[in-house]
């Protein structure tokens, strides 16, 4: 067990360096703005423990799944005899590092799309706009 242990704190520091060496070459290409803020984003990341981390994946997708179930809208029925209530999976410090990584991803890629809808929302008002002058 230890040996498992052992690989996967290895795992962990190679995932640490790439994305450590990453951020610094990207880095300097960003406003000075920006740099403070990946830089104070970094600092926080460096804060996390591995408790609070999985606590946060957990919120978020119990968050994710009830946004699911709303949209769906279906009447909740009892189960079927023998069977259980799905439980969420443990999360390891790996799928942890991998699930919060995919949130992020996913979570830039709505706000550019909210951001491209009230981009044309606007658009379509000035428009309006100029022909009604």
């Amino acid at each position: 067990m230890s040996y498992g242990l052992n690989i996967e704190m290895h795992k962990q520091a190679e995932i640490v360096k790439r994305l450590n060496g990453i951020c610094a070459q990207v880095l300097p290409y960003l406003s000075q703005e920006h740099q403070q803020q990946v830089l104070a984003a970094i600092e926080r990341a460096k804060q996390v423990t591995p408790p609070e981390m999985n606590s946060i994946i957990r919120q978020q997708l119990q968050a994710h799944q009830l946004s699911q179930l709303q949209g769906l809208a279906l009447p909740m029925t009892p189960l079927p005899l023998g069977l259980s209530q799905p439980t969420l999976p443990a999360v390891t410090t790996s799928s942890g590092l991998f699930s919060l990584s995919s949130l992020l991803a996913s979570q830039a890629q709505l706000a550019k799309e909210e951001k491209a809808s009230r981009d044309g929302a606007d658009s379509h008002r000035e428009e309006d706009g100029d022909k009604s002058d």
